[in-house]
Parts: C-alpha cells; structure tokens; sequence
C-alpha cells in the first residue's frame, strides 16, 4: 500500500460531497479519483474539491487506477450492488452508503464478493458513530438499562420527501423505510446487541404524496430535484419487528404527514429506559425506592466529534490498522433482511417469517 490511502469516489451527489468533505479531514487520506455518470454534476464536485482524476465510466477508472486502495460507493441504491462489486473484483476496499443494496439477494452477492476478494466491505451505519451512540452504549455496558426487551425508533419528518431519485422508486427501491427508517432500525438493533430479526409485520402507504404544491420547503433536496420527478414511495410506513431473543421493535417512519417532526429512540429494559432524542438523552430508572428522569448533558462530551469523520475514520484504521470493523457486511445483509420484509409484509397484508 502506498504512504497514502488513495480513495476513490463512485458517485458525485449530496453524499459523496460530505464523504470527501469528511475524508480531507483524515490524515494519511488522499481522495485520488472520482467516478459519476453525470460529468456535470462530476465536475461541480471535483471543482469544488480539486479533484485531478475524473471518470464517467467505472469500468475505464478502475482499470486505468490499478494504484487504488479503497472506494466510497454513493451512488443510487440501485446501483450499490454492481459498484460495490466492480471496486471489490479490482482489489479495493469498499465502504458503501446505506442501505446495502436495492434488497437482500444483492446484498448477499456483495457481502460474498468481499469473502471471495479477500477485501473489506463496511456499510454506511453513519449512526453508530454519533455521540449519542456513544453514550448509549457507555450505559448499557454498565448494565444501566437491564435487558433490553422492547425498541422504538422514529423517524418522521413533516414535509421531508427529497424529490429527485429519492422519490423514484425504479432508483431508491423505496422512500422513508429505505432512506431514513434504515438508519433507526439499525441504531436501535446495534445498541440491542445485533440479534437477528425472527419476523416482520407491517403497513405502508402513500395518503399525502410528495405535496409539491407547499409553499414550504422541504428539509433538503438533492441539487438536481425537479417537480417533474416520479412520485412513486411511501410516505408512511409503521412495522412490528420481532428478534430472536424476545425483544422486539416498533418503527414509525415518514415522508410526509399532517404531525410534528420527531427523531426520538427509545430504548426499554429490566432496569431503565433510555430516550434518545435530538436535543437530550433521559435515563429512566428508580433511585432509593423511588422513580427517576436522569438528563444527560451531551455539550461539554469529551468524545463528541462529527460522526462521519469518525465513520470514515474508522474505515481507515480497519485498512491500515487492521481494525475490526464496527459495520461488517453481515450487519448489513441482515438489515436488507428486514428492509424486504417490510415492503413484503405491507403488499400481502400478512406478517413475513424470516429464516
């Protein structure tokens, strides 16, 4: 491996601007090449980073950068899987955004095509790098919340459908569930101690749509949304998720609906609760014989840092330093796992036993 780490970039949208952003910040780092379909939109990113090496074509750049080392995949989810693979077969390493894949079968053929390269492959569980992970994790290792039998994760925005690919399902492969409810069913999993989803019953619908006529603006936008884009998603879905060991979760996610936005976990055991929300962490437990709310103050933590720096970080250290990764493809298989449930569940009208 060269004194440097060489990255290169498979995508040039919103994402990958905060992976480069994130990975100038890395020493020993060198983002050395960047690989979008779009040459315009390849372009603003490369310009705006000063990027020498631009390809529109992966095939052209992976056989003309034999020096690569690793890749940051932040393309469509649509195309994940056929990315992931290509980088991995030219002997990268690959940390690809989430979801994994466009549904599990994908998912399993990247997850093998690292085994067979010898290579890793990390997925983009970004939230498991924030503070509140963090401190999460601190409590529960001091045996704080107890056994951890029930979840719930939320994930609503009031007006929040992206527009662009995001809405198309033909690209996204879903809206809410597969965009933000990913990343909730994967922090509330990850903090429960990874156990494997048993069954999933869900509902899913489209009441209000993409509401383009709003004069207010939605939370973000990728650069190239237009009104004319497909509205073809859910704009709510709500889940049962049932793990091996008993525990169970309880999703609630969103594009668009007449409530407030709300990002709140919340973590129930034999010993405490513990609310994770935007603004505080509150452990609820009993003291002396009595009930108790403990307000965590999260500004002055010694270890907060921007989690995807430490994301990336981390993806470094398990290349250089032979590190064990944090998010190992398996982890993200199985969140696939749940994800294809959740779509199934809601088209039949029928709970979905997985194996």
């Amino acid at each position: 491996m060269s004194e440097k780490l060489k990255i290169a970039l498979i995508g040039a949208g919103n994402i990958a601007n905060t992976h480069i952003g994130a990975y100038k910040r890395i020493p020993g780092v060198e983002v050395y090449a960047i690989c979008d379909i779009d040459e315009k939109r390849l372009n603003i990113t490369a310009n705006q980073f000063g990027i020498e090496r631009r390809y529109t074509d992966l095939d052209k750049m992976l056989s003309e950068l034999p020096e690569l080392d690793a890749a940051s995949v932040c393309v469509w989810n649509c195309n994940h899987a056929e990315c992931t693979i290509k980088a991995l077969n030219a002997g990268l390493h690959v940390l690809c955004e989430k979801p994994m894949a466009y549904n599990t079968a994908e998912a399993i053929a990247m997850k093998e095509a690292a085994e067979k390269n010898g290579k890793l492959l990390m997925i983009g569980f970004v939230l498991r790098f924030s503070n509140e992970a963090k401190i999460a994790k601190d409590l529960i290792s001091k045996d704080l919340l107890g056994d951890i039998y029930y979840a719930k994760a939320q994930f609503i925005r009031r007006h929040g459908n992206p527009g662009g690919w995001f809405s198309d399902i033909e690209r996204s492969g879903g809206g809410p569930v597969i965009d933000i409810g990913v990343h909730v069913i994967d922090l509330t999993r990850y903090l429960m101690g990874l156990p494997k989803p048993v069954s999933v019953y869900a509902v899913t619908n489209k009441k209000l749509g993409r509401r383009d006529y709003l004069k207010n603006h939605v939370d973000w936008a990728p650069l190239n949304a237009s009104p004319s884009d497909p509205d073809t998603v859910e704009d709510f879905a709500t889940a049962l998720i049932r793990y091996d060991n008993g525990a169970v979760l309880s999703l609630e996610t969103t594009y668009d609906i007449n409530l407030p936005d709300n990002n709140t976990r919340l973590l129930c055991g034999t010993k405490g609760g513990l609310s994770i929300g935007e603004r505080e962490m509150i452990l609820y437990n009993d003291t002396d014989g009595f009930l108790s709310d403990v307000r965590i103050d999260k500004r002055n933590y010694k270890e907060a840092g921007d989690f995807f720096v430490a994301e990336l970080s981390h993806f470094v250290d398990c290349i250089t330093k032979g590190v064990k990764c944090q998010n190992p493809a398996e982890d993200g298989v199985e969140i696939m796992k749940i994800l294809d449930a959740i779509y199934e569940s809601a088209r039949t009208g029928h709970e979905v036993v997985l194996d």
